[in-house]
């Protein structure tokens, strides 16, 4: 996948929405549970319903690696069914991943060659020798944690270090690493107000931003202060569009959740 596949998709379906796979036992229709693989029928059936309305699909890696071998094979079954099935979508594990060096490849390995997924969300507190691993990978992108929605991101990313914010610390330098062309940058929806700034550090990167839906984040704002020429937008909706219904109807619930998103998306564009 390069970012001119992944912007051309965009105008193509007026889409920049990217559905969050948050698989949850919990919170899937009964039904399904009787299934052989309840975790993979759940998200295969969103994706089938959802395809067209979306351009990227984001399975959070830990709910699947919370049902053990099970649970990664569900992963698996699903990042090889998007592959097979809906090769133009962008994918991204949300695994958050980051480590020293050698370990960082590692998890690299891992998500790049092994499941060949397109991106990886990874954490930029141990620094250069723990992202760059993640950039040496040719077509893949690394996507940073930078301002997130949660209400802990106040304990360290918008605390003034030599009197700026230190989430434009994070943005600044690593945009100076080996293969920042291939950076990506995660900004909560609910931070919207901060994107003007973000836009004259990394003009030209794309943002995956979750919070928009469940979080109470607006969409317009978003579009608003973070779009830039190539869109450079990811918005992703997990629980909004996967939970809509838990009834038998959940994949219809899901993809009337998924087109109202997408026909906003349309307008704005």
């Amino acid at each position: 996948m390069t970012l001119t596949n992944l912007t051309s998709q965009i105008n193509k379906k007026k889409s920049f929405l990217c559905v969050g796979l948050d698989v949850d036992l919990e919170k899937i229709p009964a039904h399904l549970l009787q299934e052989e693989d309840p975790i993979f029928a759940f998200a295969k059936a969103i994706i089938d319903a959802t395809h067209d309305l979306c351009v990227a699909y984001k399975p959070n890696t830990a709910f699947f690696e919370a049902y053990g071998v099970k649970g990664w094979m569900a992963l698996e079954k699903t990042i090889q069914y998007l592959n097979k099935n809906y090769p133009d979508h962008f994918t991204i594990a949300d695994a958050k991943r980051g480590d020293i060096g050698n370990t960082s490849t590692r998890y690299a390995k891992a998500f790049f060659e092994d499941l060949n997924f397109d991106s990886v969300t990874i954490a930029p507190y141990m620094g250069k020798d723990s992202v760059e691993p993640f950039l040496a990978f040719e077509n893949k992108f690394a996507i940073l944690l930078a301002l997130t929605s949660n209400a802990g991101s106040a304990n360290f990313q918008t605390k003034s270090v030599d009197g700026k914010p230190l989430y434009q610390e994070v943005l600044k330098t690593a945009s100076q690493y080996k293969n920042s062309n291939r950076l990506m940058y995660v900004v909560g929806a609910t931070k919207a107000e901060y994107l003007s700034d973000i836009r004259t550090i990394v003009p030209d990167a794309f943002l995956l931003v979750p919070g928009v839906g469940a979080q109470g984040g607006s969409l317009k704002d978003v579009v608003k202060y973070g779009k830039n020429d190539q869109v450079g937008l990811l918005i992703n909706s997990s629980r909004g569009i996967i939970y809509a219904s838990q009834g038998t109807d959940f994949a219809d619930a899901a993809r009337a959740k998924a087109m109202e998103l997408q026909q906003e998306m349309a307008d704005l564009l």
